[in-house]
């Protein structure tokens, strides 16, 4: 009698949005479906990044055969060099994901030693017990994929991020015919994309935000900022080929910005006509009507170019009264406070600031499917075993009774990080649960694990203290009404007391008076200098928190 189960062992990404990391084992060979990254809540202080917590591979690592990456977004590829450091094995990915992983393992120095393997769409190829054909899927990524994987008791389809987009402007649609195929064949599960399940109808093609540009284009008489994901590859192409057909040299400004560019050109995804895109440093050189600046910096990062920007506070870019800023971009919930004081900065510039998406039309699409392209795919691979991925519990829920609702599902099955789900060609349930949560990572230092913030923080204060920066501001003028205070716990900094309050009053001279009413700004300019001459003077990495008090 056969008893041999498949198990799917979700590590990341069902319960939350991000960090997506899902293994799949049968008997003792164990591949992985992407490994990303999720950016911390604000109150995860001294954290920069969020990663799935990955002991159960760590305890299996023998049985590790390879991670394959579905698309190049963060929440996909971004936990990559944290995973790689406690597992030695292959990573497969698009030739274009492989660009992105490439950059990121080069910085993180482990590029040598991986192995990263091209896989392309229709051609399978076999990992264990597994054989593996990647199907093109349309996002707002370009080169991404699904994975149709033939296990011993079946197939098992794994959207990763998708939505379906039949006339993409690299010409690659949605392959729905071979989704199709399987269907015809039979298919055991299908994981899929929860993201926009809350949105009836389907999700415009990314073709639908031309004709509003092109009005914005068209009417705009001075500079145009635009701004979008640096890796929203169909947007960057939009805007280039809008720039050129209205007479606009286009200068790329944004470490980001710049770098997935230089990839999408080489790998033939964008096609920049000679002279269009200038130097930064030549815009001086063309009237405002003669340029747009492709920035980074759409979610109100405080250190980002269209930040810096904003405040006067940038090299090249400069934001004049009448220039027009185009923000290409859903707010990412929890950014809405950084973009809105960027938007603020922006009004006090007089800029025309375009950031809706609403009745005038469309300047940013998603890149998620909504609910009809899901039953549409459901109805298309009719899978016995439904099971919702990416999301909030709520989304996993929701997604599951969608699924019912087509008639086309046996049974729904939400599961969440941690729990295994046992599948065979009768059954599935769920059985026992693997160690499954969040690591938190402060990559201030080459690789900092925070195994618990709590215990995290008290480590920092018993080792290296805490360092209290304490500022009187008028909330009127932006000025200092008394010379700040400087206080050092648990270790010995009073020599350079004296240092450290020069240093804050340096930092405050070196901002605008506009910039010192950005607390935000504010408070992270004065950390970041404090912490360099804490550092160099004593060697120790205290805790620094400044404190703003509104007079």
């Amino acid at each position: 009698m056969h008893t041999k189960k498949l198990k799917i062992i979700p590590l990341g990404g069902l319960g939350e949005f991000g960090m997506n990391c899902l293994a799949l084992r049968w008997e003792d060979e164990i591949i992985v479906i992407d490994a990303g990254l999720m950016f911390p809540e604000s109150e995860l202080l001294g954290v920069d990044i969020v990663v799935p917590d990955i002991s159960y591979l760590v305890e299996n690592k023998a049985h590790v055969r390879g991670i394959i990456l579905t698309h190049g977004h963060e929440d996909h590829i971004g936990g990559l060099p944290w995973i790689l450091n406690e597992l030695k094995v292959p990573v497969y990915a698009t030739e274009f994901t492989l660009a992105y992983v490439e950059g990121k393992l080069e910085e993180h120095q482990i590029l040598d030693e991986t192995e990263l393997i091209e896989i392309t769409p229709r051609e399978k190829f076999t990992i264990g017990p597994f054989t593996i054909e990647p199907i093109r899927v349309t996002h707002s990524l370009v080169d991404c994929v699904a994975l149709a994987i033939d296990t011993p008791v079946g197939v098992v389809i794994h959207t990763g991020d998708f939505k379906i987009d039949l006339s993409p402007l690299d010409d690659k649609p949605f392959d729905l015919h071979t989704f199709a195929e399987y269907g015809k064949r039979g298919v055991l599960a299908l994981l899929q994309d929860s993201t926009n399940v809350e949105r009836s109808g389907y999700t415009p093609s990314e073709r639908a935000v031309i004709p509003r540009l092109d009005e914005i284009f068209a009417r705009t008489k001075k500079k145009l900022f635009f701004s979008c994901f640096s890796s929203s590859i169909y947007r960057i192409r939009i805007a280039m080929e809008l720039a050129r057909a209205h007479g606009r040299k286009v200068a790329v400004i944004g470490r980001s910005m710049m770098e997935s560019t230089e990839i999408a050109q080489d790998l033939g995804y964008i096609d920049i006509p000679p002279g269009l895109v200038i130097n930064p440093g030549q815009m001086r050189d063309y009237t405002p009507d003669q340029l747009m600046i492709l920035i980074s910096g759409t979610q109100g990062e405080p250190m980002s170019a269209l930040s810096r920007a904003a405040v006067d506070n940038h090299k090249h870019a400069r934001i004049d009264a009448g220039d027009t800023v185009v923000l290409s971009s859903r707010i990412i919930p929890g950014n809405e406070k950084g973009i809105f004081r960027v938007i603020d900065h922006l009004y006090r510039r007089d800029a025309n600031v375009i950031c809706d998406d609403g009745s005038n039309g469309l300047i940013h699409v998603s890149g998620h499917g909504s609910q009809e392209e899901m039953r549409l795919l459901i109805n298309l691979v009719r899978p016995k075993f439904f099971i919702p991925v990416h999301g909030d519990y709520r989304y996993l829920r929701h997604h599951a009774r969608v699924a019912m609702e087509t008639g086309a599902v046996e049974h729904a099955i939400v599961i969440e990080d941690g729990d295994v789900l046992e599948l065979d060609k009768n059954d599935a349930r769920k059985k026992d649960k693997v160690t499954a949560g969040r690591v938190l990572i402060d990559s201030g230092s080459s690789i900092d694990v925070v195994e618990d913030l709590v215990i995290r923080d008290r480590r920092i204060l018993s080792e290296d203290g805490i360092v209290l920066a304490v500022l009187a501001i008028n909330k009127r003028t932006g000025k200092m009404e008394l010379a700040p205070e400087v206080v050092f716990r648990g270790f010995g900094g009073a020599d350079i007391t004296e240092q450290a309050r020069e240093t804050v009053l340096k930092t405050l001279d070196e901002l605008s008076g506009e910039q010192r009413s950005d607390y935000g700004m504010v408070k992270d300019k004065i950390r970041a200098d404090l912490k360099r001459l804490i550092q160099k003077s004593t060697g120790r990495r205290p805790m620094i928190l400044p404190v703003i008090m509104e007079i």
